[in-house]
């Protein structure tokens, strides 16, 4: 065989070879998205300031095909903002009781019902103090409610509020709600220094489900 046709068959090889590879990657990229969203698994991007998202526990704890999110009482249209906030298991898009913004001053507002969480206290706040949701910033002779409203996203996860090492957690044990299939935990605030970190670090994301 001549050697021009050699190189120009080698050459011809060397292109297949690289599309099928291209196009192995690309497979291999649909089974995965393909193999999560069978299993059950939550895909999701972080999300940045001000953009509705929801706010997950890094650590899925005994849900490792969804995670836990900060959650309203109740379902649409009979979601009760009266209640103690509590973590869920997480839906696969954002909902009226799910979904949450970051502001850039710290405020974790749901939107849908235009209010913010708010950890229990005067002034302060203590260890084991429950959260709910409040107006946000409300006027107040006797209590500056910002104090119990906003909040730090530290690098490692850890959610505290702002100028206090009170950390965003969850219990440690899970229960039904009334379905079988979910779960839910406590939420509270409690010292940083004895928080689980599996517990209280969180994250800012977008369900992609």
């Amino acid at each position: 065989m001549p050697f021009e046709q050699m190189f120009k068959n080698q050459t011809k090889f060397a292109d297949i070879m690289m599309k099928c590879r291209a196009d192995l990657h690309s497979i291999l990229g649909v089974l995965v998205m393909l193999g999560a969203s069978a299993l059950g698994f939550n895909l999701a991007l972080s999300a940045s300031l001000d953009t509705p998202s929801h706010l997950r526990l890094i650590d899925r704890l005994d849900r490792p095909q969804d995670g836990y999110c900060l959650d309203i009482p109740g379902a649409p249209p009979n979601i009760r903002v009266e209640l103690p906030l509590f973590a869920h298991n997480c839906m696969t898009s954002l909902t009226i009781d799910t979904s949450v913004v970051l502001t850039s001053d710290g405020y974790i507002r749901f939107p849908n019902v235009k209010r913010c969480v708010t950890v229990m206290g005067i002034h302060s706040s203590l260890p084991g103090a429950t959260v709910r949701l409040g107006e946000c910033n409300p006027p107040n002779p006797f209590i500056d409610i910002s104090k119990l409203q906003r909040f730090t996203h530290h690098p490692d996860g850890r959610l505290t509020l702002t100028d206090t090492d009170l950390c965003l957690s969850v219990g440690s044990r899970s229960a039904e709600t009334l379905s079988p299939i979910h779960r839910w935990r406590t939420l509270f605030v409690e010292d940083c220094a004895v928080a689980k970190p599996a517990r209280s670090r969180w994250e800012f994301i977008v369900p992609k489900g």
